[in-house]
C-alpha cells in the first residue's frame, strides 16, 4: 500500500565496512541516530543489514552479523517504538534475534532460499520482502542468464508468494524486490523496472524497488562512482512514483521526500 499517493520510502543503514555506498555505512552510535533522523526524515521504514551482498562480496561469520544489527535494531526500537524496522539478512538465525530485538519485517536478499527463513516467516507472522537473486554476491555478477528474464523472475516470486499462502501467510504482510543488480546485467535490470507492477498478479503484495545508486543508474548517466549518482536515482523514483511501485529502498530520505511531495502538489493540481 502506498503513502498518500507516494512509494513508502525505506532508507538504508548498513552496519558494514565494505557496503558499495560509504556513505550509507555506520556503526553502532552513529547507525541509531542516522535511523532516528530518517524516521524523521519522512522514512516509513529503517533498513538494518550487517552483510554487504554487494557483487563480489565476501560473506560474514553469523556471529559478525549478529554483533552488528543486533544492537542498532534494540537501540532503535528502545527509542522509537512505533517506527517500522526491517532486517536486511538472508539467515534465519539473525532474522530470528532480529525480530526478537524489535524488528518488524525480514528483507531477505535471497529470496527464502534457507528453508529455515521460510519457517521462521509462518511462525513469527511477520512482514517478509522476497527478493530474486541468482547466483550468490560473490559470482552473481560474472555471467547472469535468462531467456526471459521478466517472466522468469516473475514465475520465481509469485512461487515464494503462494507458498507462503498456501500455509497461512497473509499475503498483505508480503513484498517482493526484483534484485536489480543481483545477477541481472543492465539489460534485465532495464526490463523489470519496465515491467513495474506487472511483475505479480496479487496486488496485495507490494512491491519494492532497491535501486539507490547503484550500476544501473550509472549505466544511464555515466557517473562510475556511487556518490556521484544521487540525481540519476531521483529520476527512478520519479518513475516509480508514476508507475505506483509501493517501497523504494534508498541511502538519501529526505531527499526523495521532498520529491515525492513536490511530484504529489503537482498531481493534486493537474
Amino acid at each position: 500500500m502506498r503513502n498518500n499517493g507516494s512509494p513508502h520510502i525505506m532508507g538504508i543503514i548498513n552496519a558494514t565496512e565494505d557496503s558499495f555506498f560509504a556513505g550509507s555505512r555506520a556503526e553502532a552510535s552513529s547507525a541509531v541516530e542516522k535511523g532516528l533522523m530518517m524516521w524523521k526524515n519522512g522514512a516509513t521504514w529503517v533498513d538494518v543489514g550487517g552483510e554487504s551482498t554487494r557483487p563480489g562480496a565476501e560473506p560474514v561469520s553469523i556471529q559478525d552479523e549478529l554483533k552488528r544489527v543486533i544492537p542498532v535494531i534494540r537501540a532503535l526500537r528502545e527509542a522509537n517504538s512505533t517506527g517500522l524496522i526491517s532486517v536486511d539478512t538472508r539467515r534465519a538465525e539473525v532474522a530470528k534475534e532480529a525480530l526478537d530485538a524489535g524488528a518488524d519485517m525480514v528483507n531477505d536478499v535471497s529470496g527464502l532460499r534457507d528453508p529455515a527463513m521460510h519457517q521462521l516467516i509462518l511462525e513469527r507472522g511477520c512482514a517478509v520482502c522476497i527478493m530474486h537473486m541468482q547466483g550468490e554476491p560473490g559470482t552473481m555478477q560474472e555471467r547472469p542468464e535468462y531467456e526471459d528474464c521478466v517472466q522468469e523472475i516473475s514465475a520465481e516470486l509469485e512461487k515464494k508468494l503462494e507458498a507462503l499462502q498456501r500455509q497461512g501467510h497473509p499475503s498483505e504482510l508480503m513484498s517482493i524486490d526484483p534484485g536489480i543488480g543481483f545477477g541481472k546485467t543492465h539489460e534485465h535490470n532495464m526490463a523489470l523496472l519496465m515491467a513495474g507492477k506487472d511483475l505479480t498478479m496479487e496486488r496485495s503484495t507490494s512491491i519494492l524497488w532497491g535501486v539507490s545508486r547503484k550500476s544501473i543508474v550509472g549505466h544511464l548517466t555515466g557517473h562510475q562512482h556511487p556518490e556521484d549518482r544521487l540525481a540519476g536515482t531521483l529520476a527512478i523514483a520519479a518513475v516509480a512514483h508514476r508507475m505506483g511501485i509501493d517501497i523504494v529502498r534508498v541511502h538519501d530520505v529526505l531527499e526523495h521526500r521532498d520529491l515525492f511531495e513536490t511530484l504529489n502538489a503537482f498531481s493534486r493540481k493537474a
